[in-house]
């Protein structure tokens, strides 16, 4: 394993107070980013992820301990020496005025340019790699403010990495974009950590795209000890589900997802495979049913008749068996509908 570029020893993260003693938030934080590494960091609101991003990017004090980058005191590099090693993405929208996306990727070479800001032709090449790497080629040359978010994040994110840093800090890089481009963000970072062999840290709340994509996750559950581990590791001990525990919201495992602790409707047994038996469980789940795969002694079974050849719009039938009737229907919103009126006419399935 290659050394951490970026490191922590002990570190006491919080807010310190004029006249009284300090606000702690997290302590005892003894972490390390590797070259090429994507790690997301995650916790409930309120667990502290903004307040330990900041304080590893040295916008805010730590309150003991150290962080080393490339083993010297983050503490003891100047502004511009910081700005060639570390840069930093954060959700607060910036006033780009008329500038341009290549402008404003080119600010990123401040840590490079004489008091002037003159560029030259080599931190011109790095403005279009950056620009490149993003996928952001075609936007070069419009205004920021005319760009829609998905693309404006990617102009952030070039902006950052046209800085050539070994470590990338970027804070809810997804916050406020749909979901085909939070799933393209992350994996435009997970690229960068690959390609750039640069160490990525992002705290997000889209857990199920930090579970997919993560090569490490810092856990921080609110009020304990930050955990680091795979996101499999994770998982299969209890730790992501202890962090994120709430009256009435369980975490499935099974499924990374998260779910209402409600009263099931009832049991129901699916037999069925590909697309159209995911999807018809997740259709019976939505309703509120346990559904257990397989023949299992429940009193209504379901079974898919799919020609998977023929893909998801193709020949699909659902027989719904029940103890005095079995169903045939042609639509899951059919079947949806019986097994609805099923369970309003019997106390239990």
């Amino acid at each position: 394993m290659s050394a951490s570029i970026l490191r922590t020893e002990n570190l006491t993260i919080g807010y310190p107070m004029r006249r009284e003693a300090p606000v702690v938030v997290t302590e005892n934080i003894t972490v390390g980013l590797q070259p090429g590494e994507l790690v997301c960091l995650l916790g409930p609101n309120g667990a502290g992820k903004s307040t330990l991003m900041r304080t590893l990017a040295g916008m805010q004090p730590l309150l003991n301990g150290r962080i080393l980058l490339n083993q010297q005191e983050l503490a003891s590099l100047s502004a511009k020496q910081l700005a060639r090693h570390l840069s930093v993405v954060l959700t607060e929208p910036i006033n780009a005025g008329m500038l341009t996306a290549w402008d404003l990727v080119s600010l990123g070479r401040h840590p490079y340019t004489n008091w002037a800001g003159k560029l030259t032709a080599v931190d011109e090449t790095a403005v279009n790699q950056a620009l490149t790497a993003v996928g952001a080629i075609p936007l070069a040359q419009r205004h920021v403010n005319t760009l829609s978010d998905g693309e404006r994040q990617k102009i952030m994110i070039a902006r950052a990495l046209a800085q050539e840093p070994d470590v990338m800090l970027l804070d809810e890089p997804t916050a406020f974009l749909d979901l085909p481009r939070r799933v393209e963000t992350m994996h435009i970072l997970r690229q960068l950590a690959r390609h750039e062999n640069c160490a990525i840290l992002l705290s997000t709340h889209d857990l199920d795209l930090a579970l997919r994509n993560a090569d490490k996750i810092w856990l921080m559950p609110k009020g304990g000890a930050l955990q680091v581990g795979t996101p499999e590791e994770l998982v299969l001990d209890g730790s992501f589900e202890a962090a994120f525990q709430a009256d009435g919201v369980r975490f499935d495992p099974h499924t990374g997802s998260f779910k209402m602790a409600e009263q099931a409707a009832g049991q129901v047994d699916l037999v069925g495979e590909g697309l159209s038996a995911l999807w018809t469980r997740r259709a019976l789940e939505r309703l509120g049913f346990n559904v257990h795969e397989g023949v299992n002694g429940s009193a209504v079974r379901i079974q898919v008749l799919a020609d998977e050849a023929e893909g998801v719009d193709g020949r699909i039938q659902w027989q719904l068996i029940k103890p005095q009737q079995t169903v045939t229907h042609r639509s899951l919103a059919d079947l949806v509908d019986d097994v609805q009126q099923t369970r309003s006419g019997a106390t239990h399935l």
